[in-house]
């Protein structure tokens, strides 16, 4: 059952595999799903929401014990974070709409266009190797030193200002998900798999190397690319939002440019 609790953005939360999903729905038009980072919640996409907003209706559910949505028993892993966001496009009642994943959503996206391409369009992958081998080995370091009370003070802030399990599960939550960061992903004969033509957005300074993002969009399928932000880094949605916004929305509607080419 979907609760409508405010207009006009929806703010609203459905039951996915048991999981009290909090979700908000920005703007109208074609629709477009987009999966937030790990350890983060949608205030993070305060600098792309507006923009994408003003040509899509823009789905944003916030996963197991992100954000506003709480943790539950077990794991949180890409695959049952996967299956639960199978669960949200199905309560929507989304017929294949774009898809927009950054870091650890880009991960879950890549689970949902691998099991279950029908719910998937156009996609958008945005600082994510499709395995270990495509993450700088000084980054992968930097990670396993990682704390509960090493990492940085911004995201337990936000954790702790919305959560609904309240800031002292934070630790809980870290170490159910810090497994994530080394998590084997997808072979590229894998990813070959995805049927979704797609967009490979990264900085020139990310958590995946260049030469691996290329070697991502050539087993992609046909109408695929790759995009090299310049001066970023894995934070390249905040470094430089009007430029990712711009490749972002010019991916996802091609024939928009088109016609905004011939009308030049």
């Amino acid at each position: 059952m979907v609760q409508q609790l405010n207009e006009p953005i929806v703010r609203a939360r459905v039951d996915t595999n048991g999981l009290d999903t909090y979700y908000e729905i920005h703007g109208s038009g074609e629709p477009l799903v987009y999966l937030h980072g790990g350890f983060n919640s949608i205030e993070m996409l305060g600098q792309s929401l507006p923009t994408l907003a003003e040509r899509h209706r823009v789905y944003v559910p916030e996963r197991q014990g992100h954000g506003r949505t709480p943790d539950r028993d077990g794991p949180i892993t890409f695959e049952t974070m996967a299956t639960d966001t199978i669960a949200f496009l199905e309560a929507m009642d989304l017929s294949a709409p774009g898809m927009v994943g950054f870091s650890d959503g880009a991960m879950v996206a890549m689970h949902v266009a691998v099991s279950r391409p029908d719910l998937v369009g156009r996609l958008v992958l945005i600082g994510s190797a499709a395995n270990q081998d495509g993450i700088p080995p000084a980054h992968r370091e930097l990670m396993q030193k990682m704390t509960a009370d090493t990492f940085p003070p911004m995201f337990r802030e936000m954790y702790g200002a919305v959560s609904p399990d309240g800031p002292d599960h934070f630790p809980v939550f870290f170490e159910k998900a810090k497994p994530n960061f080394f998590a084997p992903g997808f072979t590229l004969d894998q990813l070959g798999e995805v049927r979704s033509p797609t967009l490979v957005l990264i900085g020139d300074d990310d958590a995946v190397t260049v030469e691996h993002a290329a070697a991502m969009v050539r087993v992609l399928p046909d109408g695929s690319q790759l995009a090299v932000v310049p001066g970023t880094s894995h934070g390249l949605p905040f470094e430089k939002p009007e430029l990712v916004n711009r490749l972002v929305l010019d991916f996802l509607d091609p024939h928009q440019v088109e016609k905004m080419m011939r009308l030049d």
